[in-house]
């Protein structure tokens, strides 16, 4: 009828207006969209949804993009009416429709979106019915996946509550498991979404969460782990290794990377697989420190909470190790590291050492891993180890019962198997070294729990990096820095202190050169039997120290066994031999200390170069030389030293001349290595001495006549150690003995208790009276064979090198002036606060233990250190006007005589070479003004004095030597202080003016 009205009858539209056929609607084309819609539906509900229909909708509307909002409104109330009707069919037609819209209407999205949302947001709240919410999910998962940009991200973010909730739907049968793996997928696109659109959830915590609950290793790896765990325990069987520790755990192998286009369809329904891939964007989120950060500590806290630590078996080493894997840079592999390292101060952790033990060792087998296939060059978490290392060593003092002194022990063992994990992966030592330097330049200046922890946890450092052979990858200079640190540390009032410090350096020097055991074995001794007072409680922290360089040295053992085999077992019988005799308490005149030099001066032998014997030496340049051997008289020289500060300065002085063989010293610091023993030598036999005790002079002739024979053994003068030997004998002190290999040790049977007493005092001095007349006699003989041979070693004159041995030692002037003065620093130390604490700042200063007795007076009267002078009545301190303008005159013919250097230097190195010249200069000349006052009040100070006989003789001090030798010349005080030595830049100040 409408092409009739039109054609035929026009007339008919304005006359019959009730016709149907004939009004003007009827003129218009028919909407193919209800037509399309109303065809994707089958018409029964057993029918088969239409998929050629529903491609010609989405094709429509694509055409049409103004048809798309009345389509969408349209398949939101159909998928309404099918909810409520129950049609599950139907309402999947609804969403398929839906995701062909997506794909093939994307830039249209804006006209459908909010339709789509609503109907998953329906489909999520049918919270009895898991296909709807399985329906619901995938959609929206496919909605997450077509976005363009971050338009719709508060959208999505409003969805995280409900899908993690599905995601946690307890059940093990199929429909919970299909959808707990739908939540999975449609979390792991908002994970996608995040990262693609740099955009974090605020519930971003609540995803991290319900990712682990699900998470679990593929079959495969566990097989291969398990495998690995098997082969290890026969290792451990078959004595294949020597020591096998935590540190050996079994490094989990490279999580294959799963593509979610590529899964098969067992595979999509299974949890764990979407858990795993969950995972894997979380790492591609994590960026940067920022994201890793988000990524890392809601992941921690869920450690904490489900006491997933556990090593091995724990979730928190299977997940970090696949997030460690999975991250593309080798610096992200390390803040993974860092971010468990940090996590040991948590609330959760920082109060319950079990846990932090886990945690540390989980720590370490990430180290492990990562050290295996890159360079660890971000080493700060190194201090945060130690901090809690001291702490733990401090807490071992506290302890109160067995069970947490045994958890304070594993607690440190995780601690120094991470830290040998991470000494392992290091290239460069030099920044762990410097770590050092700033925990030993915060070193507190009293004694105490603390200090003695802080230099604890600083020697199980050292031997770490001793063992790990971090420093062996280049014979590098000795840092500068660290080796001031460790000077002032030795110099210490606390005398184990002291001894920490020598440790440390040898450590460093010469890593073979140490030997925990023994060293600790002294420290246990030394505080167990300390006659000066000093609180007991502390052993038990320095047997834990013992037990770690012990384990320290087993780990060594170990790796060598394996690279050397039967030599290194046939070694490794000596030591067990050596440890035998220790404990069975019988002598041995080997040193059980330190048992690796003499191996090092055989090799010396055999070879042209001391650097081929033994190439993991550091090299020490002549200043350092100078001040070691500076800091090893002033040391020697303290009242206060035990025998095992007489045995450390010992083995230092050995070091440091094995060290100067790395190249040719110049003939002046040789002169010095024998000048020191022999002024120590002439020191400990004057009986008239009243600034050291009888018994600390006994020491000292030990301690002088091991370094004479050492020294005589590197530059090969047989005749003087076999003179040496015959003038002192074996038992000459009982604490103290100087063993086959010429190295000064603590006698294994001595009882450190009675050291110093009035009774060991008076055997003391009648012994060192018995001597004195034997050794003078033989001091000619002694100094033609010196003189013999350093004349042939050195290009010095005979006259010149009698000169030089003959004159009492004294300390460089760079040690004593410079603008690092080690003693203007330790005469500070007094005044220095107690809130002053190594690695951090968190201990308050009631919760320091102070010792009974310190020995500040010992390094805080810096006339003690300038060699003693001949005292008489009519003698004055104050040097006369014709000394001081001859010391004068030396030094201007000194200016007159030097070369100026002709070289250009920029302005500020001058400047500062000045300023340095002249901090030197003021110094010494206040020095000498001062002197007299300083002598006063040293005969204040030291009002207990020593007599002949070993008795104290109060308010009587005396500081003259006397005349041990003719041959030797008297020194007054003037030459002690004599003005500092000329140099080019004094020309450069008179230019100026200055």
């Amino acid at each position: 009828m409408g092409l009739i009205s039109r054609n035929i009858f026009p007339a008919c539209e304005s006359m019959c207006v009730c016709c149907p056929a004939l009004r003007s609607r009827s003129r218009q084309p028919v909407k193919r969209y209800k037509k399309l819609l109303a065809e994707i539906f089958p018409k029964s509900l057993d029918g088969h949804p239409n998929e050629r229909k529903i491609v010609k909708l989405c094709e429509y509307a694509a055409k049409n993009p103004f048809r798309i909002p009345k389509i969408a409104k349209y398949l939101e109330e159909r998928c309404y009416k099918e909810l409520r009707s129950g049609h599950v069919k139907f309402i999947n037609i609804v969403t398929e429709a839906y995701n062909k819209l997506l794909c093939m209407c994307k830039d249209q999205m804006a006209y459908f979106a909010i339709s789509l949302l609503n109907v998953v947001n329906e489909l999520l709240d049918k919270s009895k019915q898991d296909p709807l919410m399985i329906l619901g999910c995938q959609t929206l998962t496919r909605f997450i996946y077509s976005q363009a940009d971050g338009t719709y991200s508060h959208n999505i973010e409003k969805f995280v509550h409900k899908v993690c909730n599905l995601a946690r739907e307890n059940g093990n049968e199929n429909n919970k498991s299909c959808l707990r793996a739908s939540s999975l997928q449609c979390l792991s696109a908002m994970v996608w979404f995040m990262a693609e659109f740099s955009y974090i959830f605020a519930a971003f915590d609540e995803i991290v969460h319900v990712t682990l609950d699900n998470y679990e290793p593929d079959e495969e790896d566990d097989g291969r782990e398990d495998a690995r765990h098997n082969w290890l325990d026969v290792v451990r069987c078959e004595g294949r290794v020597a020591d096998m520790g935590s540190s050996c755990m079994a490094i989990r192998p490279r999580p294959e990377k799963k593509d979610s286009s590529l899964l098969t369809r067992e595979e999509i329904d299974t949890p764990r697989v979407w858990a795993q891939i969950c995972i894997q964007r979380m790492a591609e989120l994590a960026k940067e420190s920022t994201t890793m950060r988000h990524v890392l500590d809601p992941m921690l806290v869920y450690f904490d909470s489900g006491h997933h630590w556990v090593p091995r078996q724990g979730l928190a080493m299977i997940v970090l190790s696949d997030m460690s894997y999975l991250l593309e840079s080798a610096g992200h592999h390390q803040l993974v590291l860092a971010a468990v390292i940090r996590h040991l101060d948590h609330k959760n952790v920082a109060l319950d050492p079990q846990v932090k033990s886990y945690v540390i060792e989980v720590a370490a087998a990430l180290a492990q891993q990562i050290r295996s296939g890159a360079v660890l060059t971000e080493i700060g978490y190194v201090s945060d180890l130690c901090r809690h290392l001291r702490k733990s060593l401090q807490a071992a003092v506290e302890s109160a019962g067995e069970q947490e002194s045994n958890l304070n022990i594993s607690l440190q063992n995780s601690i120094e198997d991470c830290l040998l994990e991470i000494a392992k992966g290091i290239c460069d030592a030099r920044p762990l070294f410097d770590t050092m330097a700033i925990a030993l330049e915060k070193l507190p200046s009293s004694s105490g729990v603390v200090t003695r922890a802080t230099i604890g946890s600083l020697m199980i450092l050292a031997h770490t990096i001793s063992v790990s052979s971090v420093s062996c990858h280049s014979q590098q200079v000795f840092p500068e820095v660290l080796l001031v640190q460790l000077l002032k540390a030795m110099l210490h009032p606390d005398v184990k202190v002291r001894v920490g410090a020598h440790q440390i350096f040898s450590a460093l020097l010469i890593p073979s050169s140490n030997h925990p055991l023994r060293e600790a074995a002294s420290w246990r001794s030394g505080y167990t039997c300390e006659p000066k007072g000093w609180h007991s409680d502390t052993a038990s922290a320095f047997d834990s120290i013992s037990a770690l360089l012990e384990k320290l040295r087993r780990e060594k053992d170990g790796s060598r066994m394996e690279k050397h085999g039967n030599d290194a077992n046939d070694g490794y019988k000596e030591r067990d031999v050596v440890e035998e005799d220790w404990k069975q308490g019988r002598a041995r005149k080997n040193s059980p200390n330190f048992y690796k030099i003499s191996s090092i001066i055989d090799r010396t032998a055999s070879t042209t170069s001391l650097s081929e014997a033994e190439p993991h030496i550091m090299k020490l340049n002549e200043d350092q030389i100078a001040q070691l051997l500076s800091a090893f008289w002033i040391q020697a020289t303290l009242p206060d030293n035990m025998p095992s500060n007489i045995e450390a300065i010992a083995h230092s002085f050995v070091l440091t001349l094995i060290s100067s063989r790395l190249k040719n010293p110049n003939d002046n610091l040789v002169v010095r290595f024998f000048q020191l023993p022999l002024s120590l030598r002439n020191l400990s036999l004057d009986l008239n001495n009243g600034m050291l005790p009888p018994a600390c002079q006994r020491s000292i002739l030990v301690l002088s006549t091991g370094m004479l024979m050492f020294a005589a053994k590197i530059y090969q003068i047989p005749e003087l150690n076999d003179l040496l030997k015959s003038l002192l004998p074996y038992d000459v002190d009982p604490y103290v003995g100087i063993s086959d290999d010429l190295q000064v040790h603590v006698k294994a049977q001595a009882d450190v208790r009675g050291y110093g007493s009035v009774a060991d005092n008076q055997l003391a001095s009648s012994l060192l009276s018995e001597l004195q007349s034997k050794i003078f006699e033989s001091d000619k003989v002694l100094m033609d064979i010196l003189l013999q041979t350093l004349s042939t070693t050195t290009e010095l004159e005979v006259d010149d090198l009698a000169q030089q041995l003959l004159e009492p030692f004294t300390p460089d002037d760079a040690f004593m002036y410079g603008p690092r003065s080690i003693l203007e620093d330790h005469n500070q130390m007094a005044s220095h606060s107690k809130e002053s604490l190594s690695f951090d700042e968190d201990i308050p200063t009631n919760s320091l233990v102070d010792d009974d007795v310190t020995s500040e007076a010992s390094v805080a009267d810096l006339s003690r250190f300038i060699p003693k002078i001949p005292s008489s009545p009519s003698v004055s301190h104050v040097i006369s006007i014709g000394q001081l303008l001859e010391s004068a005159l030396e030094v201007a013919g000194q200016v007159a005589g030097t070369s100026v250097s002709t070289s250009p230097l920029p302005y500020d190195t001058m400047a500062r070479h000045c300023e340095n010249l002249g901090t030197g200069t003021r110094k010494k000349l206040s020095n000498w003004l001062t002197y007299e006052t300083h002598y006063t009040i040293a005969n204040e100070r030291h009002s207990p004095a020593f007599t002949a006989n070993g008795c104290l003789a109060p308010w009587k001090i005396t500081s003259d030597v006397g005349n041990i030798k003719e041959a030797a010349k008297p020194v007054g005080p003037f030459l002690a202080m004599r003005l500092p030595p000329a140099s080019p830049f004094d020309n450069f100040l008179k230019a100026a003016g200055c």
